[in-house]
């Protein structure tokens, strides 16, 4: 029997283990998203760091999505009656490269459940622990703890969050225009059917939204992409981003980077066509 929510602590330990083997097909898609040329991708090749994100994917049937896209609330997450869902940000250790070909297990444990009272209402914050072994290792090769809000839908009258400025000074910069078939095409990738990134009637009469909806994950790793592009050679050891402000496909987006004095840490963050912060994250090198 499902736990009610009234007892987030009955959540807490929660788990499920999945296995999958790290096929080329995603990895050749997402490099062709990225504007990238076409690869040969061989057996061994190792994945970008939050290139995992395009396996283990939510296979839910038809009938168990809910009007959002999202399939309906209940299973190994708590069945959180509010309407509106986003993934907050995330802290991610990457130990050892997974690589295509590869037989991976991913054991996935609910961390937190915490209730918070916001300035529009109520709010539950979920925090899921994901562990990925390769080859039935016992330790694993990476640690994510991704953390899930939700919240109430905003009401007339609600006070808009006060925006931050992004930082003012870059080494590396660039701009995406995030368009529909961007958008699409991430959606199909992660097998994502949240309708606030691709179909616009509902993301603006129903959500609320004046646009279609980036991605947090599609951001974050268009973020490390940055980082790729700019320092071909460095390996990320770690990396921890948090949402911030929304992005919508009417404007172009625009990444910044820059390495900070400690010669091991790169500042990375994503802003809206107007200069406001949309998503501040950090990678650790090694």
């Amino acid at each position: 029997m499902t736990a009610p929510l009234d007892t987030p602590t009955a959540w807490l330990g929660r788990s499920e283990t999945l296995h999958e083997r790290i096929g080329p097909t995603p990895v050749m898609a997402l490099n062709a998203t990225l504007d990238y040329p076409p690869i040969a991708v061989q057996p061994g090749t190792p994945l970008p760091p939050l290139w995992h994100w395009l396996y283990f994917l939510p296979l839910h049937r038809q009938s168990e999505i809910g009007p959002d896209g999202h399939a309906r609330r209940g299973g190994f997450l708590p069945p959180v009656p509010l309407p509106r869902r986003m993934w907050a940000g995330s802290q991610l250790e990457f130990r050892a490269p997974l690589r295509v070909g590869d037989t991976v297990e991913r054991t996935s444990t609910i961390a937190e459940v915490t209730e918070k009272e916001g300035r529009s209402g109520r709010l539950v914050f979920v925090k899921v622990r994901h562990e990925l072994r390769r080859e039935g290792s016992a330790e694993p090769a990476i640690v994510e703890f991704h953390d899930i809000v939700y919240r109430d839908a905003p009401k007339l009258g609600d006070a808009e969050p006060k925006p931050q400025p992004a930082p003012a000074h870059a080494a590396w910069r660039r701009e995406i225009v995030p368009d529909e078939v961007l958008l699409f095409r991430y959606s199909a990738l992660t097998f994502n059917g949240h309708r606030i990134h691709y179909d616009r009637r509902y993301v603006t009469e129903v959500e609320g939204y004046p646009g279609l909806v980036v991605h947090g994950p599609l951001i974050a790793t268009l973020l490390l992409d940055l980082l790729r592009r700019n320092a071909p050679a460095a390996e990320v050891s770690a990396f921890r981003f948090r949402a911030v402000r929304p992005l919508f496909d009417l404007n172009p987006l625009r990444l910044g980077g820059r390495p900070r004095e400690d010669g091991r840490t790169v500042g990375l963050w994503a802003q809206d066509h107007a200069g406001w912060l949309a998503m501040d994250a950090s990678a650790t090198l090694r």
